[in-house]
């Protein structure tokens, strides 16, 4: 008997809060996408699942054992999960989920086994980058903090507010500032809530959010 519930979020699709897996023969991968869901928005990996959707099952306590090696052994610090099981046609899918964290930056191995931060973006699982852990280091220390007006800062505004977004190298290139300058005022106006940082395969960009835009 088909499992409507599960369906439902099969047909979902992979996105920023879900990912399949049809099997797990290396934890230190799957360390990747359990780092990755804590560090960003949580989110729930079904195991048993096809990337087309197609559910062949698992035998759960096998998959629980390398979720667990996975998330205690290969994700620093460990990520915390619960497990659910979703009955359907006879087979086991196991739901993994992960909560957004408070304890981020969780690292995990790289194909070359060295540790880095990873987060969700959409389907992927990418490597953060310095200005978001950056934010990530201010966000803890909870000072606050004033806008100052210079001419930097006028300028990534004035620029975000005729174009939909701007990079770290032309920001810097245009506003005749070091990289490092500009990283410390993206992740200033990142705390003021004032931009947002998008990170995608194949570029990082910033623009303003939606407050911003109203104002």
């Amino acid at each position: 008997m088909i499992n409507k519930k599960l369906q439902k979020k099969i047909l979902e699709g992979e996105h920023q809060q879900q990912d399949f897996k049809y099997a797990i023969n290396d934890s230190k991968k799957i360390a990747r996408s359990l780092a990755a869901f804590a560090n960003t928005d949580g989110g729930s990996l079904l195991l048993g699942v096809k990337d087309n959707g197609n559910i062949i099952g698992v035998s759960s306590a096998e998959e629980y054992y390398m979720i667990e090696a996975a998330a205690q052994l290969y994700c620093k610090p460990p990520v915390s999960f619960e497990t659910f099981e979703w009955k359907s046609e006879g087979k086991t899918v196991l739901e993994i989920k992960i909560s957004k964290s408070a304890d981020r930056p969780h690292k995990a191995p790289t194909k070359e086994g060295k540790y880095m931060v990873f987060i969700r973006s959409k389907d992927q699982n990418l490597l953060a980058n310095k200005v978001l852990l950056e934010y990530w280091k201010a966000l803890k220390k909870e000072s606050n903090r004033l806008l100052q007006i210079n001419e930097p800062e006028k300028f990534i505004l004035d620029y975000l507010n005729k174009n939909a977004s701007i990079s770290i190298s032309r920001f810097a290139k245009e506003a005749k500032i070091s990289r490092y300058k500009a990283e410390r005022i993206l992740v200033n106006l990142l705390c003021m809530n004032i931009i947002k940082i998008h990170i995608t395969e194949k570029r990082t960009f910033y623009t303003l959010t939606e407050k911003s835009n109203a104002d």
